[in-house]
Parts: C-alpha cells; sequence; structure tokens
C-alpha cells in the first residue's frame, strides 16, 4: 500500500460515545415533549447513521427536526464526559503524523461546529490535516463526496487513503471514492455485519494501525 492519507470516522472509532450520545438524544426528546421508547442496545448499533432513520426506525414523530438538531448539539456537552477515547488513539495519531508522515483526516457526520469542537475537547485538533463534518450542500456518508472533498483540500488521490470506520457508512464511503477500506470491530457494528460491506482490511484495536502500514 502506498497510503499518504488516512480519513477515520469519530464516534466509535476514536471516540467510544455512546453513552453520552445516548442520553442527549433522550434528554433533548424530553426537551420537545416527544415521547417514544428507545431501547439503548438498539440505538447503539445504530449509530452513525442519520437521526432522520433512526426516528424513522423507532415511530419517533420529530415535527421540527432542525430544532431537534440546535437543542441536541447544545445538550450533548451536558454528558461528554460519559465519553472517552479509544485505547492508544492519542499514540497512534501522533505516530501517523509525525513518525510515518501520513495527512490525518476526520469525517464525521456530525455537524462541523460539532465536530471541531469534540476533537478540541479531546486535545486532538493538533493531530489533524482537516476535519470534516457535515455541511450544507455536501453529501453524507455513505456517499463518496465528503471524502473526495477532504482528498481534494489535501491534494492527494483517493487511491492512496485509507478511510477507517466502524460502520457500513464509513466502508461504502470509502469504497465508492476508490479508497481502501478498513473496518474496525470495536466499534457500534458487529464483525459479521462490516464483513458483508467486504472492507479491504479488519481491525480489533486502534494501535493495529500502525501494523497494517508496515
Amino acid at each position: 500500500m502506498n497510503i499518504e492519507h488516512i480519513c477515520f470516522d469519530l464516534d466509535g472509532t476514536l471516540v467510544k460515545s455512546d453513552k453520552t450520545i445516548y442520553k442527549a438524544t433522550l434528554a433533548t426528546l424530553r426537551h420537545l415533549n416527544i415521547k417514544g421508547d428507545i431501547p439503548e442496545q438498539k440505538f447503539n448499533n445504530m449509530i452513525g447513521l442519520h437521526f432522520v432513520d433512526i426516528f424513522n426506525e423507532f415511530n419517533l414523530e420529530v415535527p421540527d427536526f432542525e430544532k431537534f438538531i440546535g437543542i441536541y448539539k447544545k445538550i450533548y456537552f451536558d454528558f461528554i464526559d460519559d465519553s472517552k477515547l479509544y485505547n492508544n488513539v492519542e499514540d497512534v495519531l501522533f505516530s501517523l503524523k509525525n513518525d510515518k508522515d501520513i495527512k490525518l483526516s476526520l469525517l464525521t457526520t456530525k455537524g462541523q461546529d460539532q465536530a471541531e469542537r469534540i476533537i478540541k475537547y479531546f486535545n486532538l485538533d493538533n493531530h489533524f490535516d482537516f476535519i470534516m463534518g457535515r455541511r450544507e450542500g455536501i453529501a453524507h456518508k455513505p456517499s463518496a463526496e465528503p471524502l473526495l472533498f477532504i482528498c481534494n483540500e489535501l491534494e492527494i488521490d483517493a487511491k492512496n487513503t485509507l478511510m477507517v470506520g466502524d460502520t457500513e457508512l464509513d466502508i461504502l464511503c470509502g469504497k465508492n471514492a476508490g479508497a481502501i477500506t478498513c473496518g474496525v470491530t470495536y466499534g457500534y457494528r458487529t464483525e459479521e455485519s462490516l464483513k458483508e460491506n467486504d472492507p479491504d482490511y479488519l481491525i480489533n484495536d486502534f494501535d493495529e494501525i500502525i501494523l497494517l502500514l508496515r
């Protein structure tokens, strides 16, 4: 492999954030007086999908979605202490950027401002050459568009990019862009479900990325 750039998903890949996401979602729905049953494990298995798709699965009617998102983004940080980095994330990112001289980017379906704030909260902002959150006018994963946008900004060919994530959205986004793909089995999807999308690589721990590059 001639990897010049690694693009990482956020939730379930760098940050174990399920408790924060779940609590913030319930708190926002309560604030809007929207009632419904959301089993935590089923919810966790859907993390990474757009909230519209999640609410449809739970038969929840959210009349003003933009209002939901606005409140959710504020409430989210009331529960940020329930999130934590997965093992070795900071050390590996440092090594990739400084020892391997590889461009690093982040691609998440979270809004741009929220993504930047989360990365700064975990003191990871200096590791990334580009942070790509949800932006108006640009499709989100599994479309190739946001990853190709990043590659264009970094002047890196997508074929020399490794897309790393824990869901089918990440794998399909990478494949659609012509990138190499790597699924992580410790996130919010099972190894079996990841294999259904035929990633080029699967890793069980974050630090195995270093081994891939050897």
